[in-house]
């Protein structure tokens, strides 16, 4: 027999659960925030190693750059010397050429040379601040983890402390009604016990055959919305309140198989009617 206290302890129960579902899912989601925070810093450690890539790249043609000047000066150096002792005005020309093209090397490699100067210079301090960065992020991010494991921790003692509970208000009811139970409070948004009212399930507001409102208001057993899946208990209708629907039109639920049967019995009825209507009509 269902008494008031078991529907007591379920209503408490209900609480229970729906707070412990609550926090448990509370645990699920931290850590996408602790995720959302670690992929930021690895976005930016990519950077950082792209930018260290870029610089070593530059910082070879720097050097290379620097060499090729290098080689220009020399040249450049070389062909004045030589214009010394030149004889014919043929070499004398082919060696203002080679000075020509050597200076004309020596400014573009120079030029280059500052471009690339430029460039390593804001990639250094974009390199600084990437690492800053990036000292900041993992900072944040260690405290962040050490707070939500705090919290997490937290979090599982409360739950710990609802189990505590659950298990003194379940240690005498049926264990597969408390896991149904448990079940309709997860997909029913907390709310796992409701009252049956003028024939109509409060949970869903489906209207209930009678035979079924009288088996819940006996309370013999717990018994479950065969629509909404919530238990039920009964709950006279305030005074003035009016009734879903006429009660004495309202059969049972092994009334609708029933009326079916019914149904298929005067379809054939009428066939034979319809028949022996013929047959006479024939005759005659």
């Amino acid at each position: 027999m269902v008494t008031e206290n078991d529907l007591n302890k379920l209503r408490s129960l209900q609480d229970i659960i729906y707070e412990k579902i609550g926090l448990e899912k509370e645990i699920q989601e931290i850590p996408k925030l602790l995720g959302t925070q670690e992929e930021l810093l690895n976005r930016i450690k990519r950077t950082f190693i792209e930018k260290n890539q870029e610089y070593e790249k530059i910082k070879s043609e720097e050097i290379e750059l620097k060499n090729r000047l290098a080689e220009a000066e020399i040249t450049r150096e070389k062909s004045e010397k030589n214009m010394d002792v030149v004889s014919t005005q043929r070499e004398y020309e082919a060696l203002d050429k080679e000075i020509r093209d050597a200076s004309e090397k020596e400014q573009q490699y120079r030029k280059d040379l500052q471009n690339r100067e430029r460039i390593l210079f804001e990639l250094d301090e974009q390199i600084k601040q990437q690492t800053a960065l990036i000292e900041q992020q993992e900072k944040e991010l260690e405290e962040r983890r050490k707070k939500i494991e705090a919290e997490i921790s937290d979090k599982q003692k409360q739950i710990e402390t609802l189990r505590k509970k659950e298990d003194k208000l379940t240690e005498n009811l049926d264990t597969e009604v408390v896991f149904k139970f448990e079940r309709i409070i997860k997909n029913k948004m907390g709310i796992g016990i409701v009252a049956i009212k003028g024939n109509v399930c409060m949970g869903c507001h489906m209207i209930l055959p009678v035979q079924f409102a009288n088996e819940v208001r006996i309370g013999e057993d717990f018994i479950f919305c065969p629509y909404c899946s919530r238990i039920l208990f009964y709950e006279e209708s305030i005074e003035g309140e009016e009734d879903f629907f006429n009660t004495e039109d309202t059969g049972s639920l092994s009334d609708l198989d029933e009326m079916d049967e019914d149904d298929n019995d005067e379809d054939e009825n009428e066939e034979e009617d319809e028949e022996e209507k013929v047959n006479i009509e024939y005759e005659e």
